[in-house]
């Protein structure tokens, strides 16, 4: 069992986002962009599934940090209201 403090992260991409190679290159976008951001938005003690799609692998870097960026906090703020009901 990890620590409390630390942060995990897992990556998964189907048969649906396409051939061996299409997969790979789209967790390792998502590879790069869990570097990027989850130092800066991601919280201790949390596991994140990041799970690609199609559009993963050919859609620009900036707009896939976006798009992270946008999901880590709205499963921020879920989480949050979760806990206070």
């Amino acid at each position: 069992m990890a620590p409390p403090d630390t942060l995990r992260v897992g990556f998964t991409a189907s048969r649906k986002v396409g051939n061996a190679v299409a997969r790979n290159r789209a967790k390792r976008r998502l590879r790069a962009a869990a570097a990027a951001l989850l130092p800066l938005y991601g919280q201790p003690g949390r596991d994140y599934v990041l799970v690609a799609r199609t559009a993963t692998g050919t859609k620009p870097f900036s707009v896939l940090l976006e798009d992270l960026k946008a999901a880590l906090e709205a499963a921020h703020a879920a989480s949050r209201t979760k806990t206070k009901a």
